[in-house]
This record gives C-alpha cells, sequence and structure tokens, in this order.
C-alpha cells in the first residue's frame, strides 16, 4: 500500500519540520527522494534518509531563485530519467497586522509560498506531461481556509496555493496528472513550540480533537496523495486540522 517504488519526488522545504517529514515518509515508500533547501540546510535529512538505506540526495535550492527553479526539474529528469511527485512546502511568515505591514512583507511571502509554486510546478510539468502522469501536491494552512488576524499576507498566499490547484488539476488531468493540496492546521513543530504556552491553550480549544497534529500526520497525508490510491483524485484540499475547520 501506497508503494512509491520507481518514483522520483522532490520536496521543497525539506530541511525540517512538515518538509522533512513528508520527504522521510516518501523516501521510506521507496521513492528516491530529492530534498531541497537552502544552502546546504538539507544535507542532515539526507544523511538520516541514506543512513537508514533510502534514496536520497540534497539539492541546494532558494524558492526565489526562478532561474534555478526553472532549471531544477530537467536536472532532476537528466539524473534519474524521470520526475513523479512535486511537493510544494517552503514557505515563510512576515506577520503584522494589515495597518503596520511593509510592502516587503506581503512581497517575500507571497513570492516564497505562492509564485515559487508557480515556477516549479510550471517547470515540472514538462516531465511529468511527456510522462503523461505525475502528482503536484501543494501545502497549504488552515488559515488560508480560515483567515487569522496578523497574517493577511500568510493568508492570501496559501489562500492562492487552493484556487491555484484547483486550475491546474482541471488543465491537466487529462495528462493523468493529479493536482492537490494539503491544508495542515495547527501541527507541533519548532515554530508552534516557540508560541507561549498560554497561545498553545488558546489554539487547541478551537481544535475539537484537543490537541496539535504532527508532522507525521501531514506526512501520510502527501505519502496518501503520491500514491497510486489517490489516482481518482484532483483539485482536492485534504485538511490536517484535527476539526478546527471544516
Amino acid at each position: 500500500m501506497f508503494d512509491l517504488s520507481g518514483k522520483v519526488a522532490l520536496v521543497t522545504g525539506a530541511s525540517r519540520g512538515i518538509g522533512r517529514a513528508i520527504a522521510t515518509r516518501l523516501a521510506g515508500q521507496g521513492a528516491t527522494v530529492v530534498a531541497a533547501a537552502r544552502g546546504d540546510h538539507a544535507k542532515d535529512c539526507v544523511d538520516a534518509l541514506l543512513a537508514a538505506g533510502h534514496r536520497a540526495e540534497a539539492l541546494s535550492l532558494d524558492v526565489t531563485d526562478a532561474a534555478a527553479m526553472e532549471a531544477a526539474p530537467a536536472d532532476i529528469v537528466a539524473r534519474h530519467g524521470r520526475l513523479d511527485v512535486l511537493v510544494c512546502n517552503a514557505g515563510i511568515t512576515r506577520d503584522q497586522l494589515l495597518m503596520r505591514m511593509k510592502r516587503d512583507d506581503w512581497d517575500a511571502v507571497l513570492a516564497t509560498n505562492l509564485t515559487a509554486t508557480f515556477v516549479l510546478a510550471q517547470a515540472a510539468m514538462r516531465p511529468m506531461l511527456k510522462q503523461r502522469g505525475g502528482r503536484i501536491i501543494a501545502v497549504s494552512s488552515v488559515v488560508g481556509q480560515m483567515g487569522n488576524a496578523g497574517q493577511t499576507n500568510y493568508a492570501a498566499s496559501k489562500a492562492g496555493l487552493i484556487g491555484f490547484a484547483k486550475a491546474l488539476a482541471r488543465e491537466v488531468a487529462s495528462r493523468g496528472i493529479t493536482v492537490n493540496v494539503i491544508a495542515p492546521g495547527m501541527i507541533e513543530t519548532d515554530m508552534t513550540r516557540a508560541i507561549a504556552e498560554k497561545a498553545q491553550v488558546d489554539w487547541g480549544a478551537q481544535i475539537p480533537l484537543g490537541r496539535l497534529g504532527t508532522v507525521d500526520e501531514v506526512a501520510a497525508a502527501a505519502c496518501y496523495l503520491a500514491s497510486d490510491e489517490a489516482s481518482y483524485i484532483t483539485g482536492h484540499v485534504l485538511a490536517v486540522n484535527g476539526g478546527m475547520y471544516m
């Protein structure tokens, strides 16, 4: 079940948190994983995967570097012969109330969270169209569905991913390519652990399941959408949020 043997997957933002968990889960299911992050930040992830006997390589990639993003899928195909799965996970926050938000903070979040997905998906589609198959998965957020004060830039970028995926899913379905979105809720990561305890309690009160999610639970959703078992699912938003938004 969820056998990804022979598949090649590119995961952005793979150095830690959700991205690292997704890379680990895909590799564990047999995929060759290209773990992308800035500089050498994905090295620890890849070293752990190789030590566990999986197939993986690190890719130094700045998702705001359009030229590097456009070249990455072709380079992967040149090395591995194909590209089957693209997981666009890289993202940043620059939180501030709108009245105080700087234009640079708006532009940076949209460039990293939304425009980068457009650039990379467009480049990845070329080999996928030739293969007549592929999986494109964008990692959005519950904030893109329900909003959150102080995160207009982040919410706009994550909501944009949902619209982007639904439109692209209609464009490429006839070629066997599916495009889906994962929308995590409050997930236990380095970022959420840094939030004050009271804030964590306040967030937890909004979650019917009564707890934060784990990165492994998000990774399991990504693995499913990347697999043949999800071949009849496209244009879908898979919420991993404990019921926080229904």
